[in-house]
């Protein structure tokens, strides 16, 4: 029986201070050493993710932009994406436009991984992205609306007060063209409304993991609403301490926060491999 272990970064797997703690990943680098499938599935993109993990031997893809994108961290290959029709993005387009919230697009223009962004449009919580990601080649700022959404569009991220980004979270969640999460930044004031393609979830991306690497179970372990459909999928889920509410009533159990190495340690105790 071949298991499967996913993890979260952020809030998860990450400290409070956004890093892996090393003994953390002495546990878990020594059991993939042995034969531990273990991977990570995060709403972050691979670029940003290698950053936060780096010295985490992950020996299979990993799962990036909640699930759009099933990568190989170690060549850039890409074995899974999602992406926008044309009528998906113009709708997309026309509702931020008129709710006046102005996001973050991701997408490949000119076959180039890009942000893009308009910088007038600016405030605190995307200048607070924005500066944690310094020299990130991906950054297309823009001096205006026009170009906002070119090319091979596959995630939007809007970051602003609840009350502003409710009505937009309303509109897209309802819609069965999309998949759409609101919720509160870790440690900040402000919210995230993030919007992709009906299919982009972890728990969707963790089946064809599955299926790649013919795992006959799952165990997953998570903090946020956004976790749910991998915890919805698992054979077994945990929720660290610090987790949601929402999460830890439908995990299996409990485990220690992400301050104290709660995932490495269930993992020494329990993985099998």
């Amino acid at each position: 029986m071949k298991t499967m272990y996913v993890t979260d970064l952020d809030g998860t797997l990450l400290n409070t201070k956004d890093k892996i703690n090393p003994e953390s990943i002495r546990i878990i680098n020594s059991l993939v050493e042995k034969g531990m499938l273990f991977t990570y599935a995060t709403a972050r993109s691979l670029s940003s993710a290698s950053v936060v993990a780096k010295g985490l031997n992950t020996q299979i893809p990993v799962i990036v932009y909640n699930g759009a994108f099933i990568i190989c961290p170690n060549t850039g290959e890409i074995l899974y994406s999602l992406s926008f029709t044309p009528e998906e993005r113009e709708f997309v387009r026309m509702n931020l436009e008129k709710n006046n919230v102005s996001p973050l697009v991701y997408a490949f223009v000119d076959q180039k991984e890009k942000v893009s962004w308009n910088i007038f449009k600016e405030n605190e919580g995307i200048r607070r992205y924005l500066l944690s990601r310094k020299g990130d080649k991906r950054m297309r700022p823009l001096k205006s609306g026009e170009g906002l959404y070119d090319g091979k569009v596959f995630y939007y991220t809007c970051i602003g007060e609840r009350e502003e980004l409710l009505p937009i979270y309303e509109i897209f969640s309802q819609d069965g063209r999309f998949r759409c999460t609101l919720q509160q930044e870790l440690y900040r004031p402000e919210y995230w409304c993030e919007i992709m393609p009906q299919k982009a979830s972890k728990a969707e991306a963790i089946r064809k993991l599955k299926e790649i690497w013919k795992c006959h179970r799952v165990i997953s372990f998570g903090d946020a609403v956004n976790d749910i459909p991998m915890f919805e999928f698992s054979d077994e889920c945990y929720a660290v301490e610090n987790a949601v509410d929402e999460l830890k009533e439908i995990a299996t159990g409990m485990i220690a926060s992400n301050d104290q190495d709660g995932v490495a340690k269930w993992l020494l105790s329990h993985a099998e491999y």
